[in-house]
């Protein structure tokens, strides 16, 4: 959970997203503002964020264009809490590695992994779909407090500060 009296640490702010599962996934567009979509992520021993997507859809064709990608991670719990990062992204075709992501954000979505006998039916849907990976490298984050009313008498207690961008592999401050 994230602190409501003070700025996140960068090794809190790592641990947010390695603990979260959905996030608000934002990308320039050619001709518009920003787009964003709402998707699950799965987190890597290596920090990376993979994401699961149809090679044919607006995120994927931005990759192509634009590596630089925003991901929000939202917190499901009040008070609600998010953590921007900024990353680098690039598209991963590796059919292995695209049925490895689809399963594991089957279990994120479901609250439970799918068994090894639902894999020949993902990996059909991978190919029907021809779905990609976006992995994704974090290179900083911005947090925003969990401030919220809990009633309507309590304004002159509610407090905000400035954050940051901080570096994804910043040291905590001694």
């Amino acid at each position: 959970m994230a602190p409501t009296d003070r700025d996140m640490l960068p090794s809190e702010r790592r641990e947010f997203v390695r603990t979260h599962r959905t996030c608000v996934y934002g990308y320039r567009r050619k001709n518009d503002g920003p787009a964003m979509s709402i998707v699950y992520y799965i987190p890597t021993g290596d920090d990376e964020l993979l994401i699961s997507t149809m090679a044919g859809r607006g995120k994927a064709r931005a990759v192509d264009r634009d590596g630089k990608v925003s991901i929000c991670v939202l917190d499901e719990r009040w008070p609600f809490s998010y953590l921007q990062v900024y990353a680098d992204a690039v598209i991963e075709r590796d059919r292995e590695l695209v049925v490895d992501v689809m399963m594991a954000v089957a279990g994120r979505m479901s609250g439970q992994p799918l068994g090894d006998e639902a894999r020949p039916y993902v990996e059909h849907m991978s190919v029907e779909e021809d779905r990609v990976v976006l992995r994704c490298r974090p290179y900083a984050t911005f947090a925003q407090p969990p401030r919220h009313l809990h009633r309507n008498d309590q304004e002159e207690r509610i407090t905000h500060w400035v954050s940051a961008n901080v570096p994804w592999d910043a040291p905590d401050p001694v």
